[in-house]
């Protein structure tokens, strides 16, 4: 392959061109209550050419390879239509590179029908607590060969095998409907979905007991969340707005994300870091060759990187950071997160909600949505604090606000760093699901404001 298009690429006469193509054999099963709704084993094979002309791209896929030269030939005529602006990239160093899979067992060796049987000692688990109605279970596992070459002398070949489970209990008592969930998954084999059958219990106990759970009142209050609020928290709210693409066309949003403009105190860190091994956003070369690298977003409380495509390191004068992806061959890529977290701090979890006098414990996350620097977000379940302990629980609530006001609340953070992969994935221009991870550790905030009922 990699013979085959570095020959195609020498013949052609553009400023810059790039070509990638992929293999993927792909697994799905979903289940709806106790019906199998749809499973299927597919095969996809598919590639695409993207030429850079002065002012503009332009961008062709396709599924038979043995065109590739008529591709590029057409893709080089129209990269000479846009007028405007020149377009430029960052230099990166061209890298020769082969990147092998990394797991224990390999998902295409497990037969379909031991997947199905998993998947249906799960969901069983996921209806057998009381009052739970339906379920919701989805398994996925793609084996993915990735090939990328440009034009200035790169091939990577890049393996992998991702996996994920998700699974949702529905309990329903009259009118009052409660769903709890619980996921798995990353890059890595079979083995990360094996035994998770207590998580499926933990899935049917937390709906079931949350029909019990009691609305919550409106107001402010001093809120610590959970991990998993806290990944979510760092991704939606505060990384698509670290996206370099959407940052540069946005005047507001270059005077508000200044490099070491402050937006908490020292005890708060914000990263995204796809060379974490075995996560959902993990990888080792993204879709334009580049290296992945650690990029701290918020640094000791100041505002110290941003994510960029070679493009966008151009435009702002900063340097690429590895997170130009695409959600498969039929797409270009764009500036996207990987693993996104909050660092952990010293505090224990204990000492975090021992230190609030009256307040709400928020865990989980069932949905919500951003515009610019404003969130909602929806927890899952969670309890009130009275003097330090735990006391009732409680549902139907949310958290509001405005992003940069809340990171400057942020006044503990926990020792005890968590990151989440599961079935879904991140959304951005019509690129859905790309996988990702996020995750962080207890944190605690004052005067957030929550509504309730």
């Amino acid at each position: 392959m990699r013979s085959y298009f570095l020959s195609v690429l020498e013949k052609i006469h553009a400023e810059y061109a790039e070509i990638r193509y992929e293999e993927v054999v792909f697994t799905h099963l979903h289940f709806v209550g106790k019906e199998l709704e749809s499973i299927e084993t597919s095969i996809e094979k598919g590639g695409n050419v993207r030429v850079k002309g002065k002012a503009g791209w332009s961008f062709i896929s396709f599924n038979k390879i043995d065109n590739l030269s008529s591709y590029l030939t057409e893709a080089i005529k129209k990269a000479s239509l846009p007028r405007g602006d020149p377009v430029k990239l960052a230099p990166v160093l061209p890298q020769v590179k082969t990147v092998a899979a990394t797991f224990k067992k390999d998902p295409r060796k497990i037969t379909l029908e031991e997947k199905y049987y998993l998947c249906s000692r799960y969901n069983r688990i996921l209806l057998s607590a009381p009052e739970v109605q339906t379920s919701d279970l989805k398994y996925t596992d793609s084996h993915i060969m990735k090939y990328f070459a440009n034009s200035e002398g790169a091939y990577i070949q890049q393996e992998r095998f991702h996996i994920a489970l998700g699974m949702t209990s529905v309990a329903r008592r009259g009118d009052n409907i409660q769903s709890a969930h619980e996921g798995v998954g990353g890059v890595g084999g079979y083995e990360l979905v094996e035994n998770q059958e207590e998580k499926a219990e933990r899935a049917a106990k937390r709906a079931s007991e949350l029909l019990d759970a009691e609305p919550l009142p409106g107001g402010k209050y001093t809120v610590v969340i959970d991990p998993k609020l806290s990944g979510v928290f760092a991704h939606e709210a505060f990384g698509h707005l670290s996206e370099a693409d959407f940052v540069y066309e946005n005047e507001k949003l270059l005077e508000i994300m200044r490099i070491g403009r402050r937006f908490g105190s020292e005890i708060l860190n914000i990263i995204d870091d796809p060379t974490i091994p075995g996560e959902g956003g993990s990888y080792l070369y993204d879709d334009e060759g580049v290296p992945s690298r650690k990029t701290y977003l918020i640094r000791k409380g100041k505002l110290a990187g941003r994510l960029h495509s070679r493009e966008t390191a151009a435009k702002m004068g900063e340097n690429p950071t590895g997170n130009a992806r695409a959600i498969s061959y039929e797409y270009p890529p764009i500036v996207r997160m990987s693993n996104t977290y909050i660092a952990p701090g010293e505090k224990s979890k204990e000492e975090i909600i021992s230190e609030v006098k009256d307040g709400i414990y928020a865990c989980g996350f069932r949905g919500g949505q951003t515009n610019l620097e404003m969130f909602t977000f929806a927890p899952e379940e969670g309890y009130k604090i009275k003097n330090g302990k735990l006391t009732t629980k409680i549902r139907d609530f949310n958290l509001t606000g405005n992003i940069f006001t809340i990171l400057s609340k942020i006044d503990a953070v926990g020792d005890d760093l968590i990151l989440f992969t599961g079935p879904g994935g991140c959304g951005k221009n019509g690129q859905s699901p790309l996988p990702v991870s996020t995750g962080g550790p207890h944190i605690r905030i004052k005067n957030l404001l929550v509504g309730g009922k």
